[in-house]
């Protein structure tokens, strides 16, 4: 299957995916589960007009802007995400945070000591590197106000590049992105548990207004939620959330998780931290709390830790996850590879303890 002309044919996205899977290496994951299962002595009865579901490979990258030496990679767009857009290629449906106004006008937000904007060429490059879908629900999506906010919907218009967690009013922003995968309906929501406190009313869609979709009306998100559960195979939640370099969820961040599972959420991943979180399953479900940084300038230290979040399904299945890391430089997340990558996945899989999550099922 094709998504957005840069998916390779169905056999190969099959053998990329397995390759993914394989070459992450080091995630406790359910015996077997980076293997297709065995093919049944008998066909399954398929009615002509019933969808054939194929396992899906997803592939989740965190914050994403093109500030700094980023901004000049935007001239060459087509290659702006370097070498980790293979790792979101070789995904059947990839999805990042991107954290920056779309827009070369307006006023900075007040009170904000860092605000991000890019040119419509952000979607260019995201689209390039094999990004579906991005959310623009965080704080940094109306970095540039009213201005940046109109501006940034009317390049998500003309490039019909598939955003969430942003919008015209309330409905735009809370609605889902649907889009079939091998046989699969997915529904996507976004929706940011962080906004200032002097931008909160602004920043909010509303029935009235434009805006971002705020976690913080949690009513409002579960609705979301179900309605997406009723006409959906599989609904995912990029939320962000969380404290800024603290790798342990916040009690909101878990209390909320919770609350969006029960409300037939499949996956819910976010991010925010600058820093990655850890990740399991909560209830079947699959959770991960915090991303990290991903195409982000000012990356150093303990915040140039990120990689790619590769989750295989079988139906609303999570049989896989697996973390493949990368460490950023010069702003782009280089994956790691040997030893590096060994010793950092490990360190990966220990954030898990303070997370309540399982590593399994």
């Amino acid at each position: 299957m094709v998504i957005q002309g840069h998916r390779a044919s169905a056999a190969a996205v099959a053998a990329l995916a397995l390759l993914a899977l394989a070459a992450c290496g080091g995630n406790e994951e359910p015996a077997g589960a980076g293997t297709p299962p065995p093919a049944s002595s008998k066909a399954p009865r398929v009615t002509p007009s019933a969808p054939v579901k194929e396992p899906i490979l997803l592939a989740f990258g965190g914050d994403t802007h093109f500030e700094g030496q980023l901004r000049s990679r935007l001239a060459s767009p087509g290659t702006a995400l370097g070498p980790v857009a293979r790792l979101l290629r070789a995904a059947d449906f990839a999805m990042v945070n991107l954290e920056t106004s779309i827009t070369t006008r307006g006023t900075p937000a007040p009170g904000k000591e860092f605000t991000f904007r890019a040119p419509p060429s952000a979607f260019t490059a995201l689209r390039a590197a094999g990004v579906d879908v991005a959310s623009m629900a965080n704080n940094h999506g109306m970095d540039f106000g009213e201005v940046g906010l109109q501006d940034s919907l009317r390049a998500i218009r003309t490039s019909k590049f598939p955003t969430v967690g942003i919008g015209k009013d309330a409905d735009a922003a809370y609605r889902p992105y649907r889009v079939t995968v091998k046989g699969n309906r997915l529904a996507v929501i976004g929706a940011t548990q962080v906004l200032d406190d002097q931008l909160i009313e602004a920043w909010t869609a509303t029935d009235a207004k434009g805006g971002l979709a705020s976690a913080k009306d949690e009513p409002r998100m579960v609705e979301a939620v179900r309605e997406a559960r009723r006409t959906s195979d599989i609904v995912i939640v990029h939320l962000h959330w969380g404290q800024e370099l603290k790798n342990c969820p916040l009690p909101r961040q878990q209390e909320l998780a919770k609350k969006l599972v029960a409300a037939g959420a499949d996956v819910v991943v976010g991010g925010h931290a600058h820093v990655p979180l850890g990740g399991g399953y909560l209830d079947g479900k699959y959770v991960h709390y915090g991303m990290g940084n991903f195409v982000f300038s000012s990356a150093n230290g303990q915040t140039a830790n990120s990689g790619v979040l590769f989750l295989r399904l079988e139906g609303r299945k999570v049989t896989a996850a697996k973390w493949r890391p990368a460490r950023i430089a010069n702003g782009l997340p280089i994956p790691l590879t040997g030893a590096a990558a060994t010793a950092e996945t490990n360190r990966w899989n220990g954030l898990r303890a303070c997370t309540g999550l399982t590593a399994r099922p």
